[in-house]
C-alpha cells in the first residue's frame, strides 16, 4: 500500500482541522489515534501528516514517555504476503499529505509502560527535518476518529 499523497494546496482547504489537529510551522498533524493495548506489549499509532510549506519535510523520529521506544513502520503486500519494515523517515512533499493507517505507514509504540484503554491519551513527540518537534496526543479507541476502524489488527510484534 502506498501512502496517500496529494500535491494540491486545494486539498488543505477541504481538510477539516478539527480539535485533534496540532500545527508547528508548515507541519500539521491530525486524527492521531491508537488501539487499546496491554502493558508491556506493542501499540500502534495512526495519523495524518500535512506539509503546508513550500519545501519537503520528513518525519525522522518519534518518542513517547509511555513506550520504551517508538519506531516508524510500513506494511505492504509483497508477493501475496503482508510484510512490515522499519523506516528511517517518512517524506512529506511540499503541499502534500501522508496518511498513517492500518495496512500502510504506522508507528509502533514498543514496551508500553502502561495499558492503553479506550478513552486514554498516548502522548508522543514527533521530530521532523530541521529538528522541528510537534507534541501529539493519540486518542486510544477502537478505530480512527469518525468511526472508520482499520482493516489490519496489530499483534504483539515481539520480533521487533
Amino acid at each position: 500500500m502506498r501512502p496517500i499523497v496529494f500535491a494540491s494546496v486545494a486539498t488543505f482547504a477541504l481538510a477539516p482541522i478539527g480539535a485533534s489537529a496540532q500545527m508547528s510551522g508548515p507541519i500539521m498533524v491530525s486524527d492521531a489515534w491508537s488501539r487499546p493495548a496491554v502493558q508491556g506489549t506493542t501499540g500502534a499509532g495512526f495519523m495524518t501528516l500535512m506539509n503546508h510549506g513550500k519545501t519537503p519535510q520528513a518525519l525522522v523520529k518519534v518518542e513517547s514517555p509511555l513506550a520504551r521506544k517508538v519506531e516508524i513502520h510500513r506494511s505492504a503486500m509483497t508477493g501475496g504476503v503482508m510484510t512490515m519494515t522499519a523506516q528511517s523517515k517518512v517524506d512529506i512533499p511540499p503541499a502534500g499529505m501522508v496518511t498513517f493507517a492500518p495496512g500502510g505507514y504506522h508507528l509502533m509504540f514498543m514496551g508500553l509502560a502502561k495499558a492503553l484503554k479506550a478513552g486514554d491519551k498516548l502522548p508522543a513527540t514527533l521530530t521532523f527535518t530541521g529538528g522541528r518537534k510537534v507534541k501529539v496526543d493519540f486518542a486510544v479507541g477502537a478505530g480512527a476518529p469518525g468511526g472508520a476502524a482499520g482493516a489490519m489488527d496489530h499483534m504483539d510484534h515481539k520480533g521487533h
